[in-house]
């Protein structure tokens, strides 16, 4: 299914496996609620995004280019930087989540991307220091494609038309390759270093930016998918549950299970996930409660769920042993 957020976020159906952003969203709130359309029956899910520094710009555009009072787009200019610190950030996602909503978990989930396969940092203040004397000396007034050709010495059109060829830090970044480059950029504006010029679209420097250009400040950049080794694939059995993990033996059950709770969201105009989830659905299979108390400590029962429901799960268990 493909939608954009207004259709997605009307979207009405419990087991969405997975949710894919191929765009970078505006805040952190919206991220948030749009990954929320993703494992709403308690199952494992999951979230993807891609973007880049083109996303960023177009944001702050939008931004800038709002009927919107000057507070106003200060807030949502902050709400935008918090959005790349988040997406560049090698701590636990749920962890930097949460702290943005005003919440601690003193553990990190163990679920997210971070945590399965921690990303590696790197010592990068010489980068850095290539990076933001390339912005000041071409005038901070260009973009990311621009400044990286530059970097790595590419004699384009638009290099030679600006005398950028003749510039001490052309053809100086041949260590890293054209994506590392892009990587550094984007990590030097989530951390304020860089800031984008809204009236010509461009990087240019900020007052944090001149610690790191003496020398007196280091910078720790996380490594990107060029210079990582690449690992295997998260292992399924390190998943909290699994989709439809039934065992063979117990399929019949569970199917008679989920007829139940079909016939009954039918009767009430309901989605079957209001009535149960699939998680509770399959803790009822491997807890299986022998009578009401039982049924009752089972998660995502209540005690209203229980008075409604309890009698006709608890008999589709015991006609099953």
């Amino acid at each position: 299914m493909v939608a954009t957020i207004a259709f997605g976020m009307g979207i009405d159906k419990s087991n969405v496996r997975f949710v894919a952003h191929l765009d970078l969203p505006k805040s952190i709130e919206g991220y948030y609620q749009e990954t929320g359309r993703a494992g709403r029956d308690g199952l494992h899910a999951d979230a993807w995004m891609t973007y880049g520094m083109a996303d960023v710009v177009m944001l702050r555009q939008m931004v800038d280019g709002s009927d919107a009072g000057e507070e106003r787009k200060r807030l949502e200019r902050q709400k935008l930087d918090a959005l790349l610190g988040f997406c560049e950030s090698t701590r636990c996602r749920r962890q930097t989540l949460l702290e943005y909503f005003g919440e601690q978990r003193a553990t990190a989930c163990g679920n997210c991307d971070n945590c399965l396969d921690a990303p590696q940092t790197w010592d990068g203040t010489r980068a850095a220091q290539m990076a933001l004397s390339c912005v000041y000396r071409t005038g901070q007034r260009f973009g990311v494609v621009h400044l990286v050709d530059v970097l790595l010495g590419k004699t384009t059109e638009r290099v030679q038309q600006f005398g950028h060829d003749r510039l001490p830090t052309f053809a100086i970044g041949g260590e890293l390759s054209d994506l590392q480059w892009r990587g550094v950029f984007r990590q030097l504006t989530a951390m304020g270093f860089l800031s984008v010029d809204l009236e010509g679209f461009g990087l240019k420097l900020t007052s944090t930016s001149k610690p790191v250009l003496k020398g007196t400040q280091t910078v720790t950049l996380r490594a990107q998918a060029a210079q990582k080794t690449k690992k295997a694939r998260r292992d399924p059995a390190a998943r909290r549950v699994e989709p439809n993990n039934i065992p063979p033996q117990d399929d019949a059950l569970w199917q008679a299970l989920r007829e139940t709770r079909l016939r009954i969201a039918r009767e009430q105009g309901v989605p079957p996930y209001v009535i149960f989830h699939d998680a509770t659905l399959q803790t009822m299979i491997s807890q299986r409660p022998q009578n009401l108390n039982e049924f009752a400590t089972i998660s995502g029962v209540g005690a209203r769920k229980l008075e409604k429901y309890g009698d006709a799960f608890l008999g589709v268990l015991m006609a099953h042993g």
